[in-house]
């Protein structure tokens, strides 16, 4: 599969950057692209997605930095993305790689990364804030 991998620099430790994205419930605050609400169901999380209604869960807690998530569609499909926090200086770097799934067109892909991008950036006001 075709993939890209977006990123944006985050002046703030990366712990501190680590500490907010793993936290679903402040997804609704800068995934906008992913959720549009969200609430607990066991041991994930259920988001209202522009796709309609998915399951959300991360990978275990750890030292890291890594957030890769899964994504569980009503069609039962799953999909992983990769995403981390890295030191960059006294600031973050946060990486999410996408990858353009065998239906979805060239166009969608584009649009998909630029959703991502989006995402970043709020991530990166609310932060920097």
């Amino acid at each position: 599969m075709k993939s890209r991998t977006v990123g944006i620099f985050i002046n703030c430790p990366p712990s501190d950057v680590y500490g907010f994205v793993v936290d679903p419930r402040n997804l609704t605050r800068w995934a906008a692209g992913l959720c549009r609400s969200a609430r607990p169901a066991g041991d994930a999380w259920i988001l209202d997605s522009p796709l309609g209604e998915v399951g959300f869960r991360f990978v275990e807690r750890n030292a890291f930095g890594v957030l890769d998530h899964f994504v569980t569609f009503a069609s039962g499909q799953v999909t992983l993305n990769p995403m981390r926090v890295v030191a960059n200086g006294p600031g973050s770097e946060v990486l999410f790689t996408l990858f353009q799934a065998p239906e979805m067109s060239d166009l969608e892909f584009v649009e998909d990364c630029s959703t991502v991008e989006n995402d970043l950036r709020t991530l990166k006001r609310i932060l920097e804030g």
